[in-house]
């Protein structure tokens, strides 16, 4: 099979928007038969968010070159295992981030990520949802977004050059976060599982509002299926859900787990694994009683906010991490239900106890099963500035630059 590079551009555009954009949906969901069968929904022509075309369109080399202004070194705003970054205007003046997917041309699993992410991404339309303007397919993959001048949750938060991002901030980020994950797993026609959510692929709008963004590890998730089994294992260390680190398991309280680290690392300030690999679910597991709902949590709030926050939200938001990084998935509530919580509903302890054995397995499983292996890594990058140790998979978007893309 030839490189997408190697194919006629434009044959491979028209079947771009054949396949995604102009393709009735399927009235019944065909039967499962074999493994080949099963991996149906990574393609650009299964997944559909809407009813209509897509909103992005293909740009040529041309266009995206220029605007990248010959993808120059000055305009490189971030860098993955495999996809760079780079700032860039359209003519209009509408400011955009390029991400250039490496790697071999010839490589089919680099042209299978592309295709599955394009057909991921490129349906999700969603206020807290970073969206795609386009993709290239000449002389190599690229996709284009909307650039984020802000950078990401995880940027501003940690910057100690800047002030402390503020109560109310920090509030509406992880209620406008939990919009955009709900919608990715209820508002879609499939399930979009993200699979990394973090600080660092959450970004910003110039009024703070949350997107989430990166989903070069996003998978769908069939309605007819409970799960789906993945390898190898990807992501990041520190927000891993433990059935998926151990088992591949995948579901959307993967995604609930990662998004309660996402929750106590906007509370207390700290990252998910700090560089000296201390993980913040063992701190926080010290103080597990102050998650609850009657928790004293100002001892969990971060110090640099100076006592300056709301208390109810912020037992509200403490309490509802708690539920998301329970070790059982079964216990955890769903995005809809977390989504409930945030925005004022009533927090019942009695709605969400979990029976004595469950507890206590819980309990058994709480110390995170990923912290021995962080303890290995050599004491000699213990300066070292970590946000949580990642493996097999980029984050272009964790940039430290003030200004990254969505993916």
């Amino acid at each position: 099979m030839k490189p997408l590079h190697l194919r006629s551009s434009g044959s491979f555009k028209r079947l771009l928007l054949l396949s995604i954009g102009h393709r009735s949906p399927p009235t019944t969901n065909p039967p499962v038969a074999d493994a080949d069968a099963r991996e149906s929904p990574e393609e650009p022509g299964s997944p559909r968010c809407s009813s209509s075309g897509p909103a992005w369109r293909c740009f040529s080399y041309d266009e995206v070159d220029r605007a990248t202004g010959g993808f120059h070194e000055r305009n490189l705003v971030g860098r993955g295992g495999s996809s760079e970054v780079y700032r860039g205007e359209l003519p209009g003046g509408r400011a955009v981030a390029v991400k250039r997917l490496l790697g071999a041309s010839a490589c089919e699993r680099r042209e299978r990520d592309f295709l599955a992410e394009l057909g991921t991404v490129g349906h999700a339309r969603h206020p807290n949802v970073c969206g795609l303007l386009g993709c290239c397919v000449d002389r190599d993959l690229y996709l284009v977004f909307d650039l984020s001048r802000r950078g990401s949750v995880a940027a501003n938060l940690h910057d100690e050059a800047l002030p402390a991002m503020g109560w109310a901030a920090r509030y509406g980020i992880a209620v406008g976060t939990a919009r955009g994950l709900e919608y990715l797993h209820k508002g879609c026609r499939r399930r979009i599982i993200h699979r990394d959510i973090k600080a660092s692929n959450v970004l910003l709008t110039d009024d703070l509002q949350p997107q989430i963004s990166d989903f070069g590890l996003a998978k769908w998730l069939p309605s007819e299926w409970t799960h789906r089994a993945i390898a190898p294992i990807e992501g990041t260390f520190g927000c891993l859900a433990p059935e998926y680190y151990t088992h591949g398991i995948v579901d959307e309280k993967t995604d609930v787990f990662a998004f309660g680290v996402f929750l106590l690392e906007l509370v207390t300030g700290r990252k998910p694994v700090d560089g000296r690999h201390r993980s913040l679910l063992s701190w926080v597991t010290v103080a597990r009683p102050l998650l609850s709902g009657d928790g004293k949590v100002e001892a969990l709030v971060d110090p640099r906010l100076g006592g300056d926050y709301d208390g109810e939200q912020a037992r509200r938001v403490t309490f509802v991490a708690s539920l998301c990084v329970r070790a059982a998935a079964t216990w955890r509530p769903s995005m809809t239900e977390v989504l409930e919580l945030l925005e004022g509903g009533e927090i019942r302890q009695d709605r969400w106890a979990m029976p004595e054995t469950a507890v206590a397995n819980d309990d058994g499983e709480q110390q995170p099963w990923w912290f021995d292996v962080l303890d290995d890594f050599d004491d000699d990058d213990d300066d070292q500035d970590a946000g949580g140790e990642e493996f097999s998979t980029p984050s272009p978007s964790s940039s430290s630059s003030s200004s990254t893309t969505s993916n």
